[in-house]
């Protein structure tokens, strides 16, 4: 196997496992709002990060483009719009596994996820991946 392929596949995994951690967190700070399945929380959490991150990579760009102007009218307000309805799209899909509720309260949650992977991205898991690049 091609050494590159096998390391981008360790850094999605890590990634996605980060990712995974931060989407429980917040299910737990809007419990809500947020709703993981509490039967398997982090295989549904994990499956529901593959959406969101298949969404984020081939929905997200299009509705950017399509919003950009409300986008920039609102000074960037609208932004987080666009994460809702990633993740809206996420609970239609897992259905009674992922629950998504409320409008004003997940606003604030699409934003603490923004905030939260950037976090986990910096401190944990760009580090890790250095040291196992290394």
């Amino acid at each position: 196997m091609n050494k590159s392929f096998v390391s981008n596949v360790l850094d999605l995994l890590c990634h996605f496992i980060g990712y995974t951690l931060v989407l429980i967190v917040i299910s737990l700070i809007f419990k809500n709002t947020i709703i993981v399945d509490k039967s398997h929380y982090y295989i549904w959490g994990f499956v529901a990060v593959i959406i969101i991150w298949a969404f984020n990579k081939t929905v997200k760009p299009l509705l950017f483009w399509i919003t950009l102007p409300i986008t920039a009218i609102t000074l960037g307000l609208f932004y987080p719009i666009i994460n809702i309805i990633i993740l809206k799209l996420t609970d239609l899909i897992l259905q009674s596994h992922f629950h998504i509720k409320g409008i004003f309260s997940l606003f604030f949650a699409s934003i603490f996820i923004s905030i939260l992977n950037a976090i986990m991205d910096h401190f944990f898991v760009d580090k890790l991946l250095k040291e196992v690049h290394k």
